[in-house]
């Protein structure tokens, strides 16, 4: 985009992977089955509970990048699966970094790098 992109055109980034929430719901609890599985054995996915749905719920979310592959020639790197994987990996091998975004922590370093400093 910076490139190639026209200022002040909106480009969609997308991966061509329209999925139903459920479903991403499940396939997060498989990995998660697969790379760290319960001390009791039993699926993560059994934690997977429906409630009454509410209005105007997102089913699934998509983006049309035809236009970003169109007008700049642009492709996903990664498939839905291959990225999915890579960021639940992620996710697991640095804990640490969860841990402080959980109890706000990371604020603090927002606040020392990104608030303006007055002379």
């Amino acid at each position: 985009m910076l490139e190639a992109g026209k200022v002040g055109d909106v480009y969609n980034v997308g991966g061509w992977n329209e999925k139903a929430n459920v479903d991403i719901a499940y396939t997060l609890c498989e990995l998660l089955d697969e790379y760290c599985a319960r001390s009791d054995g039993r699926s993560y996915g059994e934690q997977i509970t429906f409630v009454a749905d509410r209005p105007g719920h997102d089913r699934r979310y998509a983006v049309d990048a035809s236009k970003i592959e169109r007008e700049l020639d642009w492709r996903p790197a990664e498939t839905f699966d291959s990225g999915i994987r890579k960021t639940v990996k992620w996710y697991l091998e640095n804990q640490n970094w969860v841990a402080n975004v959980q109890s706000g922590a990371y604020l603090e370093w927002v606040e020392k790098n990104y608030t303006e400093r007055v002379a």
